[in-house]
């Protein structure tokens, strides 16, 4: 590392999700599907739901709060605030813009990403390149969804998936060797209409027809995505490590984006590790989407799964499509 760059890694973690539980009996009783159903192809079992009166912000802004706690800093110190949601708050101004109001985060720039499930990795790679050069040095990095805003839930085929949640981490200055080692970001937008909202954009304005047509909700085409993740989880993972010269047997953990066991399963296998070294959440959130990585990571560091020094491989895909790895030494 040369002498003019600095090392960036996370130095606080939070994450917040909605009380309300919707337990897989809630779906038997409006669709036909079962809990044995549902858990053998997802593994999921119960998701969150905010409240009707809650937006993104607002659960986004209790997860930065807890955060900026854990690292002891105050939204004072903040320089920027990214944050990774596909469900914004309104087109403008950005969620990002409407947390720093909260928080009274005055000195921090502000802007939204949108890389759907991988827009947490997206972050901390951006993130870090800042705090690198020395141009920024506390940043705010917010993974956040309200996924049943935009879920069909007389669609069973996407209705089961999906909740609602933040998380969020500080990356800062650390000491040398330590910190995010290496991030690997890619995209293929030929896949874009594989998962989508299609309407409520400059393309498609909402209007009584799309309304009527629920183009408002969230579409995929399960079984091509299903395909995608298979193949792109273990290989971007396996990129990131090259990237700083490791090899998947030095990972100590891994954290993957939270859409499916039986994907999470897949990319384990590749990577030839066991299954006590990866962690696990999808059974209690459902897929949250850009929030997913962040909450498991706040979950594994407030139950002492990280320790100093271990490597620790953080991997996920979305729409877009999307995927993106990092690798960091843990502080």
């Amino acid at each position: 590392m040369s002498n003019d760059t600095k090392a960036a890694g996370i130095i606080g973690t939070g994450s917040y999700v909605p009380e309300t539980i919707l337990k897989n009996s809630y779906f038997e009783e409006k669709l036909d599907t079962n809990d044995e159903w549902i858990v053998s192809r997802t593994g999921i079992k119960e998701r969150r739901k905010v409240k009707p009166e809650m937006a993104t912000s607002d659960i986004a802004t209790y997860a930065a709060l807890k955060a900026i706690e854990d690292a002891k800093l105050t939204p004072m110190d903040l320089d920027m605030i990214i944050v990774a949601t596909v469900t914004s708050d309104m087109s403008f101004p950005s969620t990002a813009c409407i947390i720093q109001k909260n928080i009274g985060a005055e000195k921090a720039a502000a802007f939204d990403i949108s890389a759907a499930c991988s827009g947490f990795i997206y972050g901390l790679s951006i993130a870090s390149q800042f705090v690198k050069s020395g141009s920024k040095k506390n940043i705010l990095v917010i993974g956040a969804e309200t996924l049943s805003k935009i879920t069909d839930y007389d669609d069973r085929n996407t209705c089961i998936l999906f909740g609602d949640g933040a998380g969020a981490a500080i990356v800062s200055c650390v000491e040398e060797g330590f910190g995010i080692l290496s991030a690997y970001l890619g995209s293929d937008g030929r896949g874009g209409d594989l998962l989508k909202l299609p309407a409520g954009g400059s393309r498609m304005p909402a209007s009584r027809e799309t309304i009527a047509n629920s183009q408002h909700f969230i579409k995929m085409d399960g079984s091509e995505v299903f395909k995608f993740a298979i193949k792109i989880m273990g290989e971007a993972a396996e990129k990131a490590l090259s990237l700083c010269g490791m090899e998947k047997e030095d990972i100590d953990y891994l954290i993957p984006h939270q859409a499916n066991i039986r994907i999470i399963e897949s990319a384990t296998k590749r990577l030839k590790i066991s299954k006590d070294k990866v962690f696990v959440n999808v059974d209690k959130y459902g897929n949250m989407s850009a929030a997913s990585i962040a909450v498991a990571l706040d979950e594994a560091k407030r139950t002492n799964k990280l320790n100093k020094g271990d490597v620790v491989v953080l991997v996920g895909f979305g729409g877009g499509l999307t995927w993106g790895s990092a690798v960091m030494k843990w502080t």
